[in-house]
């Protein structure tokens, strides 16, 4: 089930039942894009028709912010808040359990190497045929290392509209799996950056918490917030 918002369709899982999707996703022998969604890249949709292209492509498109579920409030939907480095987290999980090769690319090479290492001492049965950094050129140098690990969990963490539009010319080159845009999870993982106290997360508030420990997000966060929530007004009563 999917509703729309602002001309883009938004999946309505629980958690649960998008983890169990994304997983499906991993074991069918295409190429498929999961996004997740939050205000900033609504903005930048409307200015790059390239992106909003690929989020209208994706095969799984989740709310990520809270301002995109309180969007999809003010339209009368009360859909659950997926955070992505939730839904990654859990499909590492899952990939462990069920014995699915991972790729993981992003971050500077320190970052990513003990995100890995934290992740293995986590999971010690998972199994990650790749994993490069997010300093490269040559994307096809990377999708040609990519097929030859057979990953079918592929996590990209190179920020947005970026890492989007790197999945998106995969699906052209890669025989199959599911590939999803994981921002700073990386930064976390690795304990270079901190995870938001269980109460921030709770209220859907972690980006307050990262703009309070982090001042230089102010100009990303603001006005994108306010203005698509009032794109959002605007579109429900005034067109």
């Amino acid at each position: 089930m999917s509703v729309e918002l602002l001309g883009y369709r938004i999946n309505d899982f629980e958690f649960s039942e998008a983890v169990d999707n994304a997983l499906k996703l991993a074991k069918e022998n295409k190429v498929s894009q999961i996004v997740t969604i939050n205000p900033e890249m609504f903005e930048a949709a409307e200015y790059d028709s390239e992106f909003s292209k690929i989020i209208d492509e994706a095969e799984m498109v989740v709310p990520d912010g809270i301002g995109v579920k309180i969007g999809l409030k003010l339209n009368g939907y009360d859909v659950e808040r997926i955070p992505g480095v939730d839904l990654a987290k859990e499909l590492l999980h899952g990939a462990a359990d069920e014995k699915i090769p991972v790729a993981i690319i992003g971050a500077k090479e320190e970052i990513i190497i003990k995100a890995i290492e934290n992740i293995k001492t986590e999971l010690s049965n998972l199994n990650i045929t790749y994993y490069h950094n997010g300093y490269f050129n040559d994307d096809n140098f990377i999708y040609e290392e990519l097929k030859k690990s057979e990953a079918r969990i592929i996590l990209v963490a190179m920020g947005s509209p970026r890492q989007e539009k790197f999945i998106y010319n995969a699906k052209e080159v890669l025989p199959y799996g599911v590939m999803i845009g994981i921002g700073g999870s990386l930064d976390v993982w690795s304990g270079v950056v901190k995870r938001a106290p269980e109460i921030y997360q709770k209220l859907g508030m972690e980006w307050l918490y990262r703009t309070l420990s982090q001042p230089e997000r102010i100009k990303r966060i603001f006005p994108a917030i306010p203005l698509f929530l009032l794109k959002v007004l605007k579109s429900k009563y005034f067109e």
